[in-house]
């Protein structure tokens, strides 16, 4: 049997092999997407004939039992990668590993992941690990068949990742005013605009499994007019939202406008397109590692010696453990000041300038990474537009937004559910959730009030979007917020795609990478709210 010399494929050489029982002639021989599926069943029994009947057919392919009809295809080999790396179930995970090295005793160059787990900044041992946290992930892969990257790290909090999951859930797969391909293909454009990599090929994958038109993938021009509209909303919702009005509304729904979105159209568009973005802060600040089945995830050629799979340096910046002790001391200590002082009374200008001041330091992020991969020019514009400082030195400033005056609670709450039935609901879940999440132990300390730290990071991230509070004092946010942190807040809200190793760990040297994976979340969600007020303000006033 000829094969490719780098991955040990069937080669056209093969002829007519019929395919043996279980195996899928469309992916070069190997396991049916049935057979598949059927792993993720609920039922023991059902997921048991599964895993039989995926051995049987991939050891068919192998011409082990009994000898010889098709080689395994590419697609099988890497799902195989895939559960042997992340399935949450073991008889799977073991399998899948035996499958995979039976391929490799018969001369198939089988795949290997590049990465030694999902993250490059937090070491896999504290990712995957067997506990508490395995009934979450097990569920994921019950419901979606998979569990990635995202999931893995965001199942340090599992109270949140459930409510992100099913918001996740409703936005792309649920009844709703767009198609699922469109939907997916929103998100791509979307997570283009912060060269995220890992997110265009996510969505890329499940775009072309809801039926799309793949050459829309190689190139923004091959999607339809009506697709391409939201391009100029795209690239204001990812950099500079305080600059929608209701003119861009306008434009896209306008009874008299070519190819017009409805608004429950344009709310989901909206919705998604926030959600990608956001999403790309978490998966940029967090350091994720391309899924094993990604370009640049896997390779078919062995390890060289002396060239391990990469994995987070063993040195994260971190000081000794007494230096870290009195950070945490300090800090600690600024917070129950913090609390003793908001007993006394500021006046409203006193906190208008405390505002300002805080909204217009200069905190510089550094230009790590300058025009998008060739692989993403393809599916976006302007790629040149990007976040500017809310108030530049020298410049007249867009107008503040007050809470007061348009809030998610008062306002965009109801509004989302109007228009987008349940959305609305399941968002300010999510936003709950992360504002309220707390394990009452900071670094070493157990039994601390974090309420202070969390609600300070989540207005600092809407100062730096020009959303003031009237009852916030954000002398607050100077005290608890180090350089350091401020730098990587910045940078994950403002500019995802400059994240680096060296901004993650410069900032609270001596705390978990569970609370950094928190204030990660707490980004996210910030970030997207913000966006989110922007456009339904402008939403609402067109409505008017």
């Amino acid at each position: 049997m000829a094969s490719d010399p780098e991955t040990g494929f069937a080669s056209p050489a093969n002829g007519n092999c019929a395919p043996g029982p279980g195996s899928d002639p469309e992916n070069g021989g190997g396991p049916t997407t049935k057979t598949l599926a059927r792993l993720c069943s609920r039922d023991e029994e059902e997921r048991a004939a599964a895993l039989e009947q995926l051995s049987q057919g991939v050891l068919v392919c192998l011409g082990l039992d009994p000898p010889g009809s098709t080689r395994l295809g590419k697609e099988t080999l890497l799902h195989l990668l895939r559960l042997a790396r992340s399935c949450p179930l073991r008889e799977v995970r073991v399998r899948a590993i035996e499958l995979l090295r039976a391929a490799q005793e018969q001369g198939v160059k089988v795949p290997r992941a590049l990465a030694s787990g999902p993250s490059a900044f937090i070491p896999a041992k504290q990712i995957l690990k067997d506990g508490p946290d395995q009934d979450i992930l097990i569920e994921s892969f019950l419901s979606l068949g998979r569990v990635d990257h995202v999931t893995m790290v965001m199942a340090l909090h599992p109270a949140y990742l459930s409510c992100f999951l099913r918001t996740q859930h409703a936005l792309l797969e649920m009844d709703g005013p767009l198609p699922r391909h469109w939907r997916h293909y929103i998100a791509i454009m979307a997570a283009a605009r912060h060269h995220c990599s890992y997110v265009v090929q996510q969505h890329s994958a499940s775009f072309l499994e809801a039926g799309g038109d793949e050459s829309w993938l190689s190139g923004l021009e091959r999607a339809p007019a009506k697709l391409r509209g939201l391009n100029a909303l795209n690239k204001l919702l990812a950099h500079r939202p305080w600059l929608i009005t209701q003119l861009h509304i306008q434009e896209l729904v306008y009874p008299g406008a070519e190819l017009r979105w409805s608004l429950a159209e344009l709310i989901h568009a909206v919705i998604l397109m926030a959600h990608a973005h956001a999403l790309c802060s978490f998966v940029w600040g967090c350091g994720l590692n391309p899924e094993p089945e990604h370009a640049g995830g896997h390779t078919f050629r062995p390890p060289s010696p002396g060239h391990p799979t990469r994995s987070p340096a063993n040195e994260d910046g971190r000081q000794e453990l007494a230096d870290g002790a009195v950070e945490v001391e300090v800090l600690m200590k600024r917070m129950v000041e913090l609390q003793e002082q908001q007993e006394e009374e500021c006046t409203q200008e006193e906190m208008v300038t405390r505002f300002e001041r805080e909204r217009s330091e200069s905190i510089p992020t550094a230009l790590v990474r300058g025009a998008p991969p060739e692989s993403l020019l393809h599916l976006m514009e302007d790629p040149d537009f990007r976040y500017e400082d809310f108030a530049p030195r020298g410049e007249q400033a867009p107008p503040t937004m007050r809470a007061q005056d348009y809030s998610w609670e008062d306002h965009g709450y109801s509004l989302v559910n109007r228009l987008l039935p349940d959305m609305g609901q399941l968002l300010d879940e999510k936003f709950q959730v992360v504002s309220n999440l707390t394990y009452h132990r900071m670094a070493m300390h157990e039994g601390v009030d974090t309420h202070t730290l969390r609600k300070a990071l989540w207005n600092y991230i809407h100062c730096l979007y020009g959303i003031r509070y009237d009852d916030y004092d954000y002398g607050g946010v100077n005290v608890l917020l180090e350089r350091s942190l401020k730098a990587f807040v910045k940078t994950m809200a403002c500019h995802p795609e400059q994240t680096t190793a060296h901004i993650y760990h410069a900032f609270w040297r001596h705390f978990r990478h569970s609370e950094k994976v928190h204030a990660n979340l707490i980004v996210l969600e910030a970030r997207m709210q913000a966006a989110l007020l922007y456009t339904l303000r402008a939403i609402t006033h067109y409505m008017r």
